[in-house]
């Protein structure tokens, strides 16, 4: 597989058509390509005018074994009854093959979106991610990868100090504010937590409600601490972080035992993803959707701003983690 199948330039509706119409589905309408940049993923009707997605990973992250035990992990949580979009089977099969490229079919689940300051919708969410992750303790991922240091800050250090994206005169300056804020999350990232199977990108935008929550999108799935699917539901100043906390985390432990010593794991998550987000951008430059939606990635504008979130981060770092009770 090539760098032009890296960024999907060889990928066309005519192949998109033939690799369903190989599995015995005949699209009945256009693809309508959703909000997704690091895979291809369209919805279609086919001539039974039933909704179907189609998600083309992008080629060289996973392997087949990788994608495999993501789809996997989706057909146990919708086995446990739990609202989760899985891959549907073909001759056995959710991994599909096209051209070189994986592929795999999703029925479509619509719904509106999940409103990030109810807490009643909150208070739903924390008790099913409590059921995902009794679901997650049973087994370890055998493939995919473990969350650490390495993969979210160490590699994309690397990729910053070899961009040629940002600007000559500001990469000094911005290279050592990220070497300030690895150090910083370093002496904070403990092994105190236990592994598990994550959703790994439990967001806002990757929660659906219909009548309840409907998760989606285990792209991102790896093995790590259970406060990773927690933490991105937090939103406001530190008081109405903490309520909304106290109110998952109640929820939550109605199915699974939560380790509050992963509190102190919060601001180090939320610096890894600060910085390996960054690196994802500049690794996907040469794909024509990225230029196209993230232009001002080459701006000054951009660059002095990330080095001033990055020392945003670093001093947030430096403050108490976030508790459940107020610290008197």
């Amino acid at each position: 597989m090539n760098d032009t199948a890296f960024t999907f330039k060889t990928l066309n509706p005519d192949t998109i058509l033939d690799a369903l119409f190989e599995h015995g589905i005949r699209v009945d309408s256009g693809l309508t390509p959703l909000n997704s940049f690091e895979n291809r993923v369209y919805q279609f009707q086919d001539e039974d005018r039933q909704r179907f997605v189609v998600k083309f990973y992008r080629p060289q992250r996973w392997s087949a074994e990788q994608i495999a035990e993501e789809h996997q992990f989706a057909l146990e949580l919708q086995a446990d009854e739990i609202p989760m979009a899985a891959p549907l089977r073909f001759n056995g099969n959710t991994v599909l093959t096209h051209q070189g490229y994986y592929f795999a079919v999703f029925p479509s689940l619509g719904g509106r979106q999940y409103e990030a300051d109810n807490i009643d919708q909150m208070e739903w969410v924390g008790r099913y991610l409590g059921r995902i992750h009794q679901t997650g303790r049973r087994e370890r991922f055998q493939h995919r990868p473990e969350m650490g240091v390495k993969e979210y800050l160490l590699e994309p250090r690397q990729v910053f100090e070899h961009s040629n994206l940002m600007p000559a005169a500001l990469k000094d300056r911005f290279l050592k504010t990220t070497d300030e804020l690895i150090d910083a999350v370093m002496a904070q990232w403990h092994g105190r937590f236990n592994l598990l199977r994550l959703h790994g990108d439990c967001h806002p935008g990757n929660i659906l409600w219909r009548d309840g929550p409907l998760f989606v999108d285990l792209d991102d799935a790896r093995t790590g601490p259970a406060v990773q699917d927690l933490w991105m539901l937090l939103n406001g100043d530190k008081a109405e972080q903490r309520m909304q906390l106290e109110t998952i985390i109640e929820a939550y432990e109605e199915f699974c035992p939560f380790n509050t010593e992963e509190l102190a794991l919060i601001e180090p998550l939320r610096a890894m993803r600060l910085v390996y987000y960054l690196a994802w951008l500049i690794r996907r430059w040469d794909d024509p959707a990225f230029p196209k939606n993230f232009p001002w990635l080459t701006g000054e504008d951009y660059w002095l701003r990330q080095t001033a979130t990055f020392a945003e981060q670093i001093k947030t770092l430096r403050e108490p983690p976030l508790q459940l009770v107020p610290m008197y």
